[in-house]
Order: C-alpha cells, then structure tokens, then sequence
C-alpha cells in the first residue's frame, strides 16, 4: 500500500440521507464511484463511526495501522477519528453503517445503549469481529430493515433508532474484549468530555489532574470513570491516545523527531524519544522504517 504524504480527513455527508446522521453504503458504490474525493483504500481518518460488514469476499482492512483479515460474516469497527483503508483487490461485498455522534446522542436519549467508548486505546481491543452464520443472517436481516425504513417515504427516525440500537446490542454482546458499559448517565457524560479535551489538548496536556480539573471532578474520581469504560487509568488513555497519534505521524509524513518533539511539547527531542521507546519498544526511526518503507516500495 502507497502511504499518502497527508492523511486525507473525510466528513460525513449530510446531504446524501434524510435520516442525516446515519447513512448504509454497498461497498461496490466505494469501489465503483470514480467521483470519490478520495481513494478509500489510502489511509484516511474518518470524523465518524464506521461498522463495516463483509458478505462475500476477502481481504486485509488496516485499523490504525494495524491489518485485519477479512471473510465472510466479518465485522469491522472503526471509531470517531481512527485512521482506516479498505482493500477491494477482491471485490467483497458487504456494506458499511456510517453514524455521527449526533445520531449516538440521539439513540441514547431515546433508548438504551452501551456507549460507544475509546476502547481501541486497550491493547486487548480488536477492530474485527467473526460471525458464525446464525448471527451473520441475524445481523444482514437488520441491515435489510434498516435499509427498508430509511428509503421509506415516511420514515420514522424512531423505527431507525430502535433497529440500530438491535444491531448494536447484538453485536455489543458477542465481542468478548468489550467490557460491559456500566457507566451512569452522569459519569458518562464526565468521561465523553474527558475525551473531548483530550482530542483538543493532547499535544500540550499530559497531566491526568489538568483534565480532572476542567471536568470540575477530582483525578480519583476520574480515574474510576476511565477504568469502568475502558480498563485503563485516566493516564494510561491519554498516552495511548498521545502515542497513537505519534504514530499515525510517523508513518504518513517524513517528520523529523526534533519536530515531532516540538509538535508534542517535548523540551528536546531525546526526551521524545524516550517516551515514544517506553511505550512501543521501539525508537521513532524504527518504526517509521518498520511501518513506512514497506509502503514505498
């Protein structure tokens, strides 16, 4: 795969469906639609979430750089901001579910729904889910609903929501790395604007009580939080997520470390260094060279 110097940021379109927040997609459309701004098989980061499911065909579906083989009855989950690329080199046939945040809200305004958190900063996580083919018919047959409701005259946005949040729970319930959601409404909505800062403040920001702070709740507290929705301490999300970003970085662009230093808020690039080998066992170069060159050949 030819890694782009820029990953491309692809929003979600809003004037392609009435329901305005959720939309389905044939995979055929995304690799037969030559008015695509973008190739979806380069690395992109999406501002939406993404569930993709795989009907016929096979292929490699890379999740933040990670590669994750695909068949029939797969399940593929990209989160809100995660960098992706589809492989069409065989043609799958499928569809991909793309939902705003907004449409989330709504859902969990109106019903209940585990939340979705940043579970893929646990290293446990997979982004790939394997159906046997009970659950595959269960799960088409509530695409095939969805489908229906939202290309009626008079779709009601309600029936939408009760259909998703099916497909969302049955799917919810057969991943074993996810922990069930046990957060409160209010510790909720404590730990989605956890999250939302740290999107904002991460380059600059590495201290968990900064962040407990502006939440107006104590580090203990907000540790407790992050611990129930993800497993990890409020400092362990936000190096992951720091590091994650390091990451996607260093294999799409020819950053320098000094620079990443400086981008990140490192004094020199040694410290840098240090904290990307602590966390990954590897230097900056070295992952660059692991990830990176392969690419351009």
């Amino acid at each position: 795969m030819e890694v782009p110097q820029v990953i491309p940021n692809i929003g979600f379109n809003h004037e392609k469906t009435a329901q305005a927040e959720l939309e389905l997609i044939p995979l055929s459309r995304l690799y037969s639609d030559h008015t695509i701004s973008h190739d979806p098989q380069q690395p992109h980061r999406v501002s939406f979430f993404m569930i993709i499911f795989i009907e016929q065909g096979s292929g490699t579906h890379m999740v933040d750089f990670e590669d994750y083989p695909f068949r029939r009855g797969s399940v593929l989950f990209v989160q809100r901001e995660q960098v992706h690329a589809f492989d069409f080199s065989n043609q799958p046939q499928g569809t991909a579910v793309l939902f705003t945040q907004a449409f989330l809200d709504n859902v969990h305004a109106n019903m209940r729904l585990p939340n979705y958190t940043p579970t893929h900063l646990n290293k446990a996580h997979s982004a790939l889910l394997a159906l046997d083919e009970t659950h595959c018919d269960r799960t088409l047959n509530l695409l095939s609903q969805i489908r229906v409701e939202l290309s009626d005259q008079n779709t009601d946005p309600l029936i939408v929501m009760y259909l998703f949040s099916a497909l969302a729970l049955v799917l919810h319930r057969l991943r074993p790395e996810v922990k069930q959601d046990q957060l409160n409404p209010q510790q909720s909505i404590k730990f989605a604007r956890y999250f939302e800062l740290l999107e904002s403040h991460y380059l600059r920001v590495r201290d968990a009580n900064w962040y407990a702070n502006q939440i107006n709740t104590t580090y203990k507290t907000l540790n407790q939080i992050c611990k129930v929705a993800t497993g990890l301490t409020a400092k362990q999300i936000i190096d992951s997520f720091t590091v994650l970003e390091m990451k996607r970085q260093l294999v799409v662009t020819s950053i320098t470390s000094q620079k990443m230093a400086s981008d990140f808020g490192f004094d020199d690039a040694s410290n840098f260094v240090k904290y990307f080998k602590n966390h990954t066992s590897m230097t900056p170069s070295e992952f660059q060279k692991k990830y990176a060159k392969p690419s351009l050949s």
